[in-house]
């Protein structure tokens, strides 16, 4: 049996139930947190991205969930964020160049995974993808690509960045900082939405987000909708659940008084399509 010989620093605010089977490692260079459920059987992986401005140690009752469940738990700081923290890379201003960073890293991270001592822990048959708001726009980026990935869950995101950054057919608000178009452009997944590969999604939003209207997503998942029909899946595979308002800050960070809801909603979907 392997597991973490003592306690992380950066798990301080861990359960207990979590630290004990989470360990922090870096995966091709990127700080990465691995968390299995038992250290000795072969598990599901589910790989996660978080949003900007945290780090990989946010909202550890999802992790404990999904190992509860039977699914192991890899999360990777951002570049610039957590471990590798650079504050400017914080900045609205850098958002594209940090998502097309990591959008680049997740091959390679779970390539590295599987050349770890214990990769035979990992299935890496069944992987599922996922992340919040910038993490969930380098998901949708990543699934435009050709992929593996069995199942996909996202958060509070959306897949049409050009209209985040500079909205003209929706009602959100500007974006902070202005990008170059052709920056967006490669990053952007309803740019190539085309070559997007379906699979089960799941989709988690407050209708009432500050930061990333859902508006904008709706649009993206119509389009995706089509995606899927022109390709012969069928376009239930991709499961929305949207609330009025959460309570959440700014109606973006987490989902407050739904929280738990989410994560079960979740956590359900990952057992679905991993197990």
């Amino acid at each position: 049996m392997e597991s973490p010989r003592e306690i992380e620093p950066r798990f301080k605010m861990f359960p207990s139930a979590l630290s004990d089977k989470a360990r922090l490692t870096p995966l091709a260079d990127v700080p990465s947190l691995i968390a299995h459920p038992d250290w000795e059987k072969p598990a599901p992986v589910m790989f996660w991205m978080h949003g900007r401005t945290v780090s990989k140690e946010l909202d550890p009752g999802r992790y404990l969930r999904w190992i509860r469940a039977g699914i192991a738990a890899v999360a990777v700081d951002l570049p610039g964020h957590g471990e590798r923290a650079d504050s400017p890379r914080h900045s609205p201003d850098d958002t594209p160049g940090v998502l097309e960073e990591m959008v680049s890293e997740i091959d390679r991270v779970l390539e590295a995974l599987k050349n770890r001592e214990d990769a035979h822990l990992f299935d890496c048959s069944r992987v599922g993808i996922g992340g919040m708001s910038a993490g969930g726009m380098a998901t949708l980026r990543r699934l435009c690509d050709t992929h593996t990935f069995k199942c996909a869950a996202v958060e509070s995101t959306t897949g049409w960045l050009a209209e985040l950054y500079e909205p003209t057919l929706t009602t959100g608000r500007a974006w902070p900082s202005k990008h170059n178009a052709r920056d967006v452009a490669r990053i952007d997944p309803m740019q190539h939405v085309q070559g997007f590969k379906p699979v089960p999604m799941l989709v988690l939003h407050s209708e009432a987000d500050e930061v990333v209207p859902f508006e904008g997503m709706k649009a993206f998942l119509d389009r995706l909708t089509s995606i899927y029909e022109e390709q012969h899946a069928n376009s239930s595979m991709i499961e929305v659940v949207t609330w009025p308002e959460t309570g959440a800050p700014s109606e973006h960070a987490g989902f407050g008084k739904v929280a738990s809801q989410a994560k079960t909603t979740q956590v359900e979907f990952l057992r679905k399509h991993l197990l």
